[in-house]
Order: structure tokens, then sequence, then C-alpha cells
């Protein structure tokens, strides 16, 4: 345990020299916070008498937030609208550093955004503003062009699927020819249920709800994991795939044939919203720091567990990772 101990801080202390490109729905995840106590006499729902509210990196943009809050170089490509919260966004990027010349402005389109009202900290309710059709040719060749950029910089890449009209097939294939030949592992967090569509990339990072629609087949048992993560490498090639089950923890099954199951380590979880940010985001910066896929997986997983005991939008610092390990 000593041995695995200072792997670990090894693999921590090369964050800073790692850089890792996330591609995907950059978001902006409102929350209004409040009390209740009473019913509204205009319909049966509660009121919510508001006490603050703040604004968080959401979606693809979560993913960034975690991966510099764990001290690892990040680079952003993705689309905003030409609105305030498309400005938050950049704004807050700028403040940390963060390279915004990956991000496209498209006039007309909305910079996607999440509200929840929370109460005593539980969700009360959310509503979301966004535009999931497809964004323009035009944009996809400039995001393109970046990544062509700063390839050379690159030990891996998030692509953040959130299904909200970014991750389309001429993106992937964009991806596919910049990254194809090079020592840049590529991983993804999907959304879509065929997936075919992420074919010829690295690591696919499903849930369990996630990977059984992709196979057709509910997982409600142990055989259930295994034949369809067994499935999932198999048939569209991925040199590793790791399906998170909350409670459960997560397995990982890689091509050599290794199945590595993973306790989770979270005490109490208050909030799941963005575990699986914090989960692709600290994967592929622990891969470009130099782990192997099951390092990296122990690593994820107990950044997971900090991250679902806080309330909101959350991330996790190398203090607090290096405390649970």
């Amino acid at each position: 345990m000593e041995d695995d101990y200072k792997r670990f801080l090894e693999i921590i202390d090369n964050f800073p020299k790692s850089k890792v490109l996330v591609v995907g729905d950059l978001m902006v995840d409102q929350f209004i916070w409040g009390n209740v106590s009473r019913i509204s006499p205009e319909a049966p729902v509660p009121v919510v008498e508001v006490t603050s509210e703040n604004f968080h990196l959401g979606g693809s943009a979560n993913v960034s937030n975690n991966i510099f809050s764990m001290g690892g170089k990040v680079y952003v490509t993705g689309i905003i609208g030409s609105d305030d919260m498309g400005r938050l966004l950049i704004r807050n990027f700028r403040e940390m550093n963060i390279d915004t010349r990956g991000i496209i402005v498209e006039h007309g389109r909305p910079t996607t955004m999440k509200t929840r009202i929370i109460a005593r900290s539980q969700q009360v309710v959310r509503f979301d503003r966004e535009n999931k059709n497809s964004v323009s040719l035009n944009s996809v060749e400039k995001m393109v062009e970046y990544i062509e950029r700063i390839r050379d910089d690159l030990g891996a890449v998030v692509i953040s699927d959130y299904s909200k009209g970014i991750i389309s097939e001429k993106l992937l294939k964009g991806i596919r020819d910049v990254t194809s030949g090079r020592d840049v592992v590529v991983c993804i967090d999907p959304k879509q249920s065929d997936f075919s569509f992420y074919q010829g990339f690295d690591v696919i990072t499903p849930n369990h709800h996630e990977a059984g629609r992709a196979v057709g087949m509910e997982i409600v048992c142990e055989d259930d994991l295994i034949k369809n993560g067994e499935f999932l490498l198999e048939r569209f090639g991925f040199k590793a795939v790791l399906i998170t089950r909350g409670e459960e923890g997560m397995t990982l099954f890689e091509k050599n044939g290794d199945i590595t199951h993973i306790s989770a380590v979270a005490r109490e979880v208050f909030d799941v919203t963005g575990a699986g940010d914090t989960v692709v985001g600290i994967f592929a910066l622990c891969v470009a720091a130099g782990a192997t896929f099951k390092e990296a997986a122990v690593l994820a997983n107990n950044a997971a567990g900090v991250v679902v005991g806080k309330v909101g939008t959350a991330t996790v610092s190398q203090e607090e990772l290096k405390g649970v390990l």
C-alpha cells in the first residue's frame, strides 16, 4: 500500500506538466438557493424564498475546471452565444489563465445554461436554456483548426458530449485526423446511445445506464456488467471502457482482458451533479501525467468520491485527493 501511495503522489506531482484538451458542450450552471416554509396558494408547489444565487462552470467547462483545480494545464474548445453567459464563461477562463482562442461565438445561439433551484440542500426544480441544433460547419472547422495548432502540446483529449449540438460526426472525424498516429489518449464521456459514433477513440466512460442502453441490456448484476463491458470493448475497438456505477464504484475493462472493480469511497453523497465530469477529467489528466489506465481509474474514483460529498457543481483539489488517498 505504501508503494501505491508513493506512485499516486508521483502522478499527482506530474499534473502541472500535463496538458489536456477538453472538447464539448460549454455550459453555465446557475444555482438559486433558498428556504421553503409554505405551499403556494396559486398551485400545489413550494414557495422558495431566495437567499442567494451563484454561477459555476458546467458541462465540458466543468471538466476543464476539474483539471485546472487539480493543477493540470487545460485547453478548451467549444461554442458559446453572444450573450452575458458566454461572456461570463470567457471571463472565468481568462481569470484561470486558460487559453480562450478555441471558444467560438455563434450569433443567434444561446450559451447553454442550466438553472437549479435548491432548498435545504434538495433540488426543487431545474430549467434549461439551450439550442440543441447542430452548430455550423464554419464553427466546426474553426474548432478543428484550433486543435491542429495545439496538438503537439497535448497528452490527452477529453470529448465531453452533452448532446447539445457540438459533438458531430464531422468534428469527431477532424479530431481523429488530428490525433491519428500521435501519443495522445482520447477519452469520451458519451451521450449517444450508439457507441459506433465514438469508434476509433481510446477510452469511453459511460455510467451503467448509458452502457446498458448502448448494448441493449440492462445491468442488474455483476454478470450483466461483465458481458456489457466486454461487448463494448470488442465491438467498438476501445482500449479501455470505464463503467461508473454510482454507489457501487466503477469497473475498468482493458483490451488485454483485465477487469478491475474499484469500490466507491464517498462517505456521504449530497449531490452527484458533475461527478461524471470529474471522472473523465481526472482520468485524462492522470493518463497525460504518465498513469496506467488502472492508476488513472483509481485516482478518478477517489476524486469523484470527494465531489459527490459537496452540493452543486464541484471540483476537487490536490490536497483533498491526497487526503482521501
